[in-house]
């Protein structure tokens, strides 16, 4: 089948722009002017005119939780809630509008204290009694590495009468030793959540639907997602081939499977699994590892004490001996391996383990950074010595730019989020969201790019303006960027012959509007192998 794009303004490099593709069978066949792709479009071809419009690169999201999305999408949304008040009524009336039997579990994301009205109250079990008393109330913070839930909860959980102190992790207790609530990382979250009942693969593919149809709406054809982990990762790799595979494809994804230990690591291994399993649609990525938590709840891992908590230097989740040990069984088994580490001492640590692997052949398997937050030089230099890929945010800027220099200090603070060095050392850097953290949204997150603001445009100057990337810089590092990390960019993330026919029509030339109008850009396509999936 092919397709011609014609009266478009598609961009293929820096400066560089052609005004028409051709589309064979989902991949691009050829690019020039309007009439030399119309005269060579065969007399049965489908034709779009793109009225002009800017054409891009389908978005290649280099790390989020794509399930959890979709998991959102049908559960509580807490994002816009500003107080505990409002977390209350957000649960009760969701309690009422489906109808939820008493005894079913009820969850929700998005929460941050940090935006509540009376302060940066954390939402205690008292307060998520208020909800219900028959319900047990799981709320998940916005970062996902700290959960409110209400006594029942605690109690099905058995964390009540005697409070379990879990290594990478925390149970929060009062002046009396009763647990308050909170729970902190992913070692203590998996007690509580064991309540929650096992979900049939008929939901699961639900919830799978309804997130990558969200994705398209965002101009994402490609995904970098963690959600495959525990020993059960058999079936959701099942409902990912089923979903991905139904039709005409929808989305691409990467898939990051998370294993803390050597044992279950090894299993999967056993199994025949290796980075590049798979096909154009659902593909094994890297074995994706845990190290810190998050700047916003004090747990990412530091150097040095905390600046507004002297005494609190985070939570490793990942001694060094553990994290060597995985990391060298994934590179000798060709697995790449991408870490997420938010605080300097936890990327000190990724680095330290992937210069014990990376001889040579340099840094063969791709191995990464999630996040790469807090850094100073000296950091960035040892990921471009080591040629090791970061995995970057810029979408976090919304929240942490209001935050960092209280958390790490003003020097500290003004070496991290540095996304312009980066590109300037010449590191294989690549945009994602972290969604459902924050909204997977590709726009948002080049704003946060290329003007160093929050999505309410502030501080009009910029937070360190010096670090902020041209709007070609971020394009490129959100397409081509992402497909490196996937060996895949030589066939993904340009609108080049030979490349697959993943696009984006904008509403506006992103390249040529004022800076401070790039957030009002909006998707009107987005195409995946040729395939329209969805249309403003």
């Amino acid at each position: 089948m092919h397709t011609a794009i014609y009266n478009a303004n598609a961009y293929l490099n820096r400066g560089s722009f052609a005004q028409a593709l051709l589309i064979r069978d989902g991949v691009i066949a050829q690019v020039g002017t309007n009439e030399e792709i119309l005269a060579a479009a065969p007399a049965d071809a489908r034709r779009i005119d793109a009225q002009g419009h800017t054409l891009v690169p389908g978005f290649v999201d280099s790390h989020q939780h794509l399930y959890h999305v979709g998991e959102n999408l049908l559960t509580v949304n807490l994002s816009k809630c500003t107080s505990i008040d409002g977390i209350v009524e957000a649960g009760r009336a969701f309690i009422r509008q489906h109808d939820v039997a008493p005894g079913e579990v009820v969850q929700g994301w998005g929460w941050n204290q940090d935006y509540f009205a009376e302060g940066p109250v954390l939402p205690t079990r008292q307060a998520l009694d208020r909800i219900s008393t028959e319900h047990p109330i799981l709320f998940t913070r916005a970062c996902g590495h700290v959960m409110a839930c209400n006594t029942l909860a605690l109690q099905r959980a058995g964390v009540w009468e005697q409070v379990p102190q879990v290594e990478g992790g925390q149970f929060d207790v009062d002046g009396q030793g009763r647990p308050t609530g909170i729970v902190r990382e992913s070692n203590a979250k998996q007690i509580v959540n064991a309540i929650i009942p096992p979900v049939t693969e008929e939901k699961m593919e639900q919830i799978l639907r309804a997130a990558v149809d969200y994705a398209g709406t965002k101009g994402l054809t490609s995904v970098q997602t963690n959600d495959v982990a525990g020993a059960d990762y058999k079936s959701k790799l099942r409902v990912y081939d089923k979903v991905v595979h139904e039709g005409d494809p929808r989305l691409r994804v990467y898939m990051q499977c998370c294993f803390m230990q050597k044992e279950m690591f090894q299993q999967f291994l056993d199994d025949g699994y290796r980075t590049g399993k798979g096909d154009d649609c659902l593909k094994i990525g890297p074995l994706k590892l845990f190290t810190d938590g998050s700047l916003g709840a004090r747990t990412a891992l530091m150097r040095q004490d905390y600046a507004d908590e002297p005494g609190t230097r985070g939570i490793s989740t990942l001694p060094q001996q553990q994290l060597d040990e995985l990391v060298r069984l994934a590179d000798e088994n060709g697995m790449q391996v991408a870490v997420h580490a938010i605080g300097d001492k936890a990327i000190e640590m990724v680095l330290d383990s992937y210069q014990k692997v990376i001889g040579r052949e340099g840094n063969r398997n791709r191995h990464g950074i999630v996040h790469c937050q807090i850094t100073d030089k000296a950091l960035l230099e040892r990921f471009r010595q080591l040629d090791v890929c970061a995995l970057v945010q810029p979408i976090f800027l919304h929240y942490d730019l209001h935050i960092v220099e209280d958390r790490v200090g003003p020097a500290l603070a003004a070496t991290s989020y540095a996304f312009h060095t980066m590109n300037q050392l010449g590191l294989h850097v690549s945009y994602g969201t972290d969604s459902p953290v924050e909204d997977l949204d590709p726009i948002a997150n080049i704003h946060c790019a290329v003007n160093r603001q929050d999505l309410k445009r502030l501080p009009e100057a910029g937070w360190h303006p010096e670090e902020r990337v041209d709007i070609y810089q971020a394009i490129d590092d959100y397409t081509i960027g992402g497909a490196f990390n996937a060996f895949e960019e030589d066939r993904k993330g340009r609108l080049l012959p030979g490349y697959l026919a993943d696009i984006v029509m904008l509403s506006q030339d992103i390249f040529q509007v004022p800076s401070e109008k790039i957030l009002d850009t909006q998707v009107l396509m987005t195409m995946v192998g040729g395939n329209v999936v969805y249309q403003k």
